[in-house]
């Protein structure tokens, strides 16, 4: 018996070649953000004002979270479509498939809204970052910790 791989049309069709599109466009921006967060810069100084410096940055902050923001939304529903595909194999019952169906997406739904909140209502907190830097600085003349690495 002869299995097809892909699907003929309809819905099916389209989360198809969505998972096929959304997988390489991931591709992209996951080495991308490796590239240039783990790479381009020195790992040990990646911290709360590394992100917030580069969030906050009034020309380029902007595509720095709408990158964020595309890389976890993508990444969410791409995650989520591939689990409904798993999970349609092996549920059958109509009446499950839209129970598991509804907790799917409002699950995605719900951690994408949270991902998007954090990352558009985000704003730097100078006063923080201060009081940290203090206590480093505090930690480092004790000598309990060694200095900051120089930035490249």
């Amino acid at each position: 018996m002869a299995r097809h791989v892909k699907p003929l049309g309809g819905f099916e069709l389209a989360a198809w070649f969505f998972m096929r599109i959304s997988g390489l466009i991931l591709v992209f921006l996951a080495l991308g953000h490796l590239f240039i967060t783990h790479i381009l810069n020195n790992v040990e100084n990646i911290n709360y004002e590394f992100v917030s410096n580069r969030w906050a940055a009034p020309t380029t902050g902007v595509i720095w979270r709408l990158w964020d923001l595309t890389m976890i939304n993508l990444a969410m529903l791409h995650g989520f479509n591939g689990l409904r595909q798993v999970l349609d194999e092996y549920i059958v019952r109509r009446s499950r498939r839209v129970l598991t169906h509804t907790l799917i997406w409002s699950a995605a739904i719900f951690l994408m809204g949270i991902g998007t909140y954090a990352i558009f209502m985000f704003e730097k907190d100078q006063k923080y970052i201060d009081q940290w830097k203090a206590e480093r600085q505090q930690l480092v003349e004790a000598k309990l910790v060694a200095p900051e690495p120089l930035a490249k």
